[in-house]
């Protein structure tokens, strides 16, 4: 089959969307298929265009086989409301001309966010009268509602006609935890329409490895330190002023290191926010190239993740599987009845507390600390429950059957 991915967000962009639709375009195009991906220009997540992109409307490139065709998008490092209207609008203009510029495909994949795409991506289907995926990664609007990035009435209403226009439109759609087919079956759309296929990880690129050699501890100065780790993206929605406010409450456990790896400006507010608590046990670090992943999880005691209690509840972070997949513990400040609670809770892997709550965080970790055999234990259930439900294969095999379904 001849598949068009659809996605704003592409390698090398190293967390969120990216890793996901790079693994899913390369393990496509090794079953044989030829795939093409109509990107924006990498920005993510410093928002800020990638050196060798910036001053070009489109640059095409081949990576392991498969297409990248980028285009130019509207992008500013501390974008207000106006700016992400210009994002998401200028993805939507210039991305439409590449998605025509190359060979008819059998099928398309749509991720959402940003959700306007819808409209250039039903445009293309209508021309080449094939079918569309839309592989829902969070729900908009009420996402950007809750967050207060869309708080205009009118915007709402448009932004909530774009929902109904993509779900209608849409062959099916790929939900990627239950609280979002539970979403989509109370705004009315076919049970028919839906396949629930959970985000991956690739088990085999990300593993548990050895704690002590380990060259990020290395690097570090971490040898010897129970270290509770924190890696991407920091937003309106993680709340990472918690985690530093817990870390002020642990600095008598010298043995204690609090680690979060994110990107410089956000990296700035917490620094000042970590010498106004005395935070001392805390290192904040940029980000690490993808390579490194697996080493700088294993040179890590527990993995955290971090929401604020006004995050909509079927939210589910990318970051849960692989902090499962390497084996580590996860300590979740999440919202006790939403979707990422649920995943962490299943897993057997990990301890759920109340978001925003920064003793109870801090006594989370002190818990974990004092007691290895369970810290341990946590660990290898996550890994093993990483094995057994987020296989990377599994998740292949079952989009390319979806697709050969549409296109028969």
């Amino acid at each position: 089959m001849k598949i068009l991915i659809y996605s704003y967000n592409y390698h090398p962009e190293p967390i969120g969307i990216a890793p996901l639709m790079t693994e899913l375009a390369e393990g496509l195009v090794r079953r044989g298929h030829q795939v093409r991906v109509v990107t924006g220009m990498p920005n993510y997540p410093q928002r800020r265009i990638y050196e060798g992109y910036r001053g070009k409307l489109y640059v095409t490139e081949e990576l392991n086989g498969v297409k990248i065709q980028r285009c130019y998008v509207w992008v500013r490092p501390k974008p207000g409301f106006m700016d992400r209207v210009l994002l998401e609008s200028s993805f939507v203009s210039t991305s439409f001309v590449q998605a025509l510029n190359g060979w008819r495909p059998d099928a398309i994949l749509l991720t959402s966010p940003p959700l306007p795409a819808c409209v250039p991506a039903t445009v293309v289907k209508w021309i080449y009268r094939c079918p569309v995926v839309l592989n829902l990664q969070d729900v908009l609007p009420e996402a950007a509602i809750v967050t207060g990035l869309l708080r205009n009435k009118f915007l709402v209403r448009i932004f909530e006609s774009l929902e109904r226009f993509a779900y209608r439109n849409a062959d099916r759609i790929s939900a990627i935890a239950d609280g979002f087919v539970d979403n989509l079956l109370k705004k009315g759309v076919d049970p028919q329409k839906i396949a629930l296929i959970p985000n991956w990880v690739d088990t085999n690129f990300i593993h548990p490895l050895p704690k002590e050699p380990n060259g990020f501890r290395d690097e570090y100065d971490l040898n010897g330190k129970f270290v509770v780790l924190y890696s991407g993206n920091i937003a309106l929605t993680q709340g990472l002023e918690t985690l530093v406010q817990a870390a002020s409450f642990l600095v008598d456990v010298p043995d204690i290191a609090v680690v979060i790896v994110g990107e410089g400006r956000a990296l700035e507010v917490l620094q000042r926010l970590r010498e106004r608590w005395e935070a001392t046990n805390v290192k904040l670090l940029p980000f690490q190239p993808r390579e490194r992943l697996p080493e700088m999880l294993s040179a890590a005691n527990v993995g955290m993740v971090m929401q604020k209690s006004s995050v909509i509840a079927i939210n589910m972070p990318s970051k849960i599987q692989v902090l499962l997949a390497s084996g580590l513990p996860i300590v979740a400040s999440v919202p006790e009845d939403g979707t990422a609670a649920k995943a962490v809770r299943n897993s057997g892997g990990g301890l759920v507390v109340p978001p925003e709550d920064p003793y109870a965080l801090a006594q989370a970790i002190r818990e974990l600390y004092d007691n290895p055999d369970r810290t341990t234990a946590l660990g290898q259930q996550s890994r093993q429950f990483a094995i057994d439900n987020y296989s990377f294969e599994e998740a292949l095999k079952r989009y390319e059957v979806l697709f050969a379904e549409l296109v028969s």
